[in-house]
């Protein structure tokens, strides 16, 4: 008669024997399956702890995203608030200037441009340490993005012969708040102008007209490109 030896504990035990005698342990078949029932709960088990590793991977990098996120927040709103400290606001006469020019460029359908003027913008009326150590060209006004601090210089409230005019200046700066460039600034103020109100008819004689026609010629003179002799305003 044939015996099954234990692989346990070496008793040889009865062939009809589903488990040891001595251990307990099962015997032929039944000893395979769990064998196999155990190398499958080792291999989950493995399988388990590469899924936590990869959880705690996961989540590290989460953290250190975030944090990094923070940091970059707080420098930002620490960059705008030295903007602030270091320039003047405007007046409360002013701001009410600058507001009457606001609503004309809401009239004319710019409604994106008003809201970033009307409800985003810091409005100052000296440079902060960041307009001193870049420097400018003599201007109406200067943007600083991403911080939409709109800097308006003494000749924004003295030179526009109305607020027509602080109207397009001031589209020019909403412009800036944007994101666009100068080029893209001063072509889409000078195309758009007569949706202020703002035409050479009216307006063609005077300081702020000149200004900007000769900065934006400068700058696209693909606008002035149209007429018999091709130098004409495209947009007249």
């Amino acid at each position: 008669m044939s015996r099954q030896k234990c692989a346990n504990c070496g008793l040889v035990n009865f062939a009809s024997a589903a488990e040891c005698g001595r251990c307990a342990a099962p015997l032929g078949a039944t000893w395979a399956v769990a064998a196999g029932a155990a190398s499958e709960a080792l291999e989950a088990h493995a399988a388990g702890e590469e899924v936590l590793k990869e959880g705690k991977r996961r989540r590290g990098l989460l953290t250190r995203a975030a944090a990094v996120l923070c940091a970059t927040a707080a420098a930002l709103l620490l960059c705008h608030g030295s903007l602030l400290w270091t320039s003047q606001a405007a007046t409360v006469e002013q701001r009410i200037e600058v507001r009457r020019a606001v609503d004309i460029i809401e009239r004319g359908g710019f409604k994106r441009e008003a809201f970033l003027l009307g409800r985003v913008t810091s409005f100052r009326t000296s440079d902060n340490w960041w307009n001193n150590y870049m420097g400018h060209e003599e201007a109406y006004a200067s943007t600083n993005f991403p911080f939409e601090v709109v800097t308006l210089y003494y000749d924004f409230f003295n030179y526009p012969v109305d607020d027509v005019e602080r109207a397009v200046i001031l589209l020019h700066e909403a412009r800036h708040l944007a994101g666009a460039g100068e080029e893209d600034a001063l072509v889409a103020v000078w195309r758009d102008k007569a949706r202020l109100g703002w035409t050479k008819e009216k307006y063609g004689r005077t300081r702020v007209w000149k200004n900007v026609s000769e900065f934006t010629r400068r700058n696209a003179p693909r606008l002035f490109a149209c007429g018999p002799d091709g130098q004409q305003d495209c947009y007249e």
